[in-house]
């Protein structure tokens, strides 16, 4: 099913309306859809690397939009479709720590995590869930999406077609080294915030998953 979901959002690289689908995956993927744009994105930028930068805006713009939508479902629709959705994605264990962090560390979460491929869409429910204040969570959003893109569109301009091709052939062994790296960032940046830190995390790490 992954497969086949991912192979088909490739296919719209071609499509003569690419930007469009860009902006539509961005913003489902920040709220309700499985696939990071990422990879479209970066074919993009490989086949017309001269408009990478207006690429990645396309995409940050249309995150961070699905970002409000995924904020107002945590807010508003928690208790159906916010259920429901998590469930599905396989993140309900995730959501309390996730609301623990957000509430310990606010902006600073959105920025260290949204910048990383850790599914954003987890962040912008929880952050709707706790009523995060709306200014900042939109502030944070745009300089961590715009950050994630623009790794991606210079990454993939520079090292083009092997990047692609890793990823065609070992599409879950990518996913699993994400995630390594989201938490071996996150572990240092912990370490880096002193001892306070360490004791939120300590406690965030202790929330018991959800039944």
């Amino acid at each position: 099913m992954l497969r086949r979901l991912y192979d088909w959002t490739m296919a719209k690289a071609s499509h003569p309306h690419a930007e469009w689908w860009l902006a539509l995956f961005a913003f489902m993927e920040a709220s309700f859809f499985p696939i990071p744009p990422h990879p479209l994105l970066g074919l993009m930028c490989l086949a017309e690397p001269k408009r990478a930068i207006r690429f990645a805006a396309i995409a940050t713009i249309a995150s961070v939009m699905g970002g409000l939508l995924g904020y107002a479902i945590g807010y508003a629709l928690y208790d159906t479709v916010g259920t429901q959705l998590l469930a599905a994605l396989g993140l309900t264990e995730s959501f309390p720590k996730a609301a623990c962090y957000l509430r310990d560390y606010g902006v600073e979460i959105i920025m260290i995590k949204g910048a990383t491929p850790i599914p954003f869409k987890l962040l912008t429910i929880t952050a709707g869930f706790i009523a995060m204040p709306l200014v900042p969570f939109i502030l944070a959003s745009i300089v961590s999406r715009s950050i994630s893109f623009m790794i991606v569109g210079v990454l993939f301009r520079l090292f083009g077609a092997p990047i692609k091709r890793y990823i065609d052939k070992y599409l879950g062994l990518v996913t699993v080294g994400f995630v390594v790296l989201v938490v071996g960032g996150f572990i240092a940046a912990t370490m880096l915030g002193g001892s306070g830190t360490s004791d939120a995390k300590s406690k965030c790490e202790q929330v018991a998953p959800l039944k």
